[in-house]
């Protein structure tokens, strides 16, 4: 469902070009079989045009239909494909044994704005790669690196590219290497709130990396802004 999602909003033009030009095609047809009809004598000459009348409209309507579908799931459905995906990906073993390997720490809970169950995306190593933090495009402006945060914080920053798809902002260990999306948003962001309300009481002090992903419409990511960061005791 989601890559047939996609590929309408990809080829969305070209969708549109197509079901213009058939609803071309038969509003003709439509318009023939009207004058057919009305100019007709005899009736069988009447009940042929009136047939071809009917077909005419049947496929202008059809058409009509397939439009309206296609423009609704582009406009309405597809936008909400990114926090979808986001959320099938793993989901953290709340279960597993604190200590174990990739287990992250019990106290901690990644809230996700449309609600849900944390994710995780695994990587070999947690590097602060501040490469991927570009001024006005991609960038974490509050908390600044190496700021020691507590409490309910506002992240700012801004998510800026060309063919903008979504943002996600995740957290992870500075020692452990499993990232927890705290929030996915298809809306771009300039200087302003990133994540609002942000409950830093429920991860355990320690050191942390933060991480802004942006993703375009295409679905290839660019490379991620990161920053360290100290939770400390509230």
């Amino acid at each position: 469902m989601s890559e047939a999602l996609r590929f309408f909003k990809q080829y969305e033009f070209v969708v549109y070009t197509i079901l213009g030009f058939g609803g071309a095609v038969y509003f003709f047809k439509f318009v023939r079989a009207w004058q057919e009809v009305r100019d007709a004598r005899f009736g069988l000459e009447r009940e042929s045009g009136q047939r071809r009348l009917n077909q005419a409209a049947i496929a202008l309507f059809l058409l009509i239909l397939l439009g309206v579908m296609v423009f609704s799931l582009v406009t309405f459905v597809e936008p909400l494909l990114p926090v979808a995906d986001i959320m099938s990906t793993p989901t953290i073993d709340l279960l597993a044994t604190p200590g174990e390997e990739g287990t992250p720490d019990p106290d901690a809970e990644a809230e996700l704005s449309v609600g849900g169950a944390a994710t995780a995306t695994p990587l070999p190593t947690v590097e602060v790669l501040e490469d991927g933090c570009v001024p006005g495009v991609l960038e974490i402006t509050s908390p600044e690196p190496g700021e020691t945060i507590s409490g309910e914080i506002d992240v700012l920053g801004t998510v800026n590219i060309p063919d903008f798809g979504f943002y996600k902002f995740e957290i992870a260990r500075a020692q452990e290497s499993l990232w927890l999306t705290i929030r996915a948003q298809r809306s771009i962001v300039e200087d302003d709130v990133l994540v609002d309300n942000w409950d830093t009481s429920r991860w355990t002090p320690g050191e942390y990396v933060l991480q802004l992903v942006v993703t375009d419409n295409s679905g290839e990511s660019l490379p991620a802004c990161r920053i360290p960061v100290l939770i400390g005791t509230p």
